[in-house]
């Protein structure tokens, strides 16, 4: 785990389609938006805007994907579903906590992936559902 000193002067995010406000906590427990929406023990942030617009995009519900400007409260891990349990590093620069993340802000001006480009993600997140393969929670 990364201390949060280590990783002061890196700007986070978070998409998602809640719609929040600065001051706002994230917190685990909530159902997830992958897999079998499981109750999430953990709570995902990312230091790339363009792995946020994908949480954005690909977070289950109606309304629009938001992304909001995020600090850890604790202690943050790379995400094991996008590290070296599936990819070499961390080339997303995706991160988890137990930890509540604190909502800083709001970022009102990313333009989402093609269309083209999100129908094969969503594809392939169907693809994966379908042969019983869920995010890494452990």
């Amino acid at each position: 785990m990364a201390a949060i000193d280590d990783l002061n002067s890196q700007r986070f995010y978070h998409g998602t389609k809640a719609d929040l406000k600065p001051g706002d906590l994230i917190v685990p427990g909530y159902s997830s938006n992958y897999g079998k929406r499981k109750k999430a023990a953990y709570v995902y942030l990312t230091a790339t805007l363009d792995a946020a617009i994908w949480g954005a995009e690909l977070a289950l519900g109606e309304a629009p994907g938001r992304i909001y400007i995020v600090e850890p409260t604790g202690s943050i891990e790379d995400d094991p579903n996008l590290t070296d349990k599936k990819f070499p590093g961390n080339p997303t620069k995706s991160y988890r906590t137990r930890d509540p993340i604190r909502v800083t802000g709001e970022v009102t001006d990313w333009q989402g992936h093609p269309p083209e480009q999100l129908k094969a993600m969503q594809d392939n997140i169907e693809r994966l559902r379908q042969l019983g393969i869920e995010a890494i929670e452990d």
